[in-house]
């Protein structure tokens, strides 16, 4: 499932780092490999959103 941008800023602690690796490809996706200024502002917030998730969440091993 694909997110569109989303326009309000979702607490880290609601999504999962998956999730937001989700929202995170399909910006790129939908940027075609080039992001914009505004765009690139999305990226960020979604990257310390995912890294955020990501520490709570730690993989585990294979």
């Amino acid at each position: 499932m694909l997110h569109s941008m989303s326009t309000t800023v979702e607490p880290a602690s609601e999504r999962s780092a998956a999730e937001v690796n989700e929202e995170i490809r399909a910006l790129w996706l939908r940027s075609g490999g080039t992001l914009t200024g505004e765009q690139r502002e999305e990226y960020q917030r979604l990257v310390l959103e995912w890294a955020a998730a990501a520490q709570r969440r730690p993989a585990r091993a294979a």
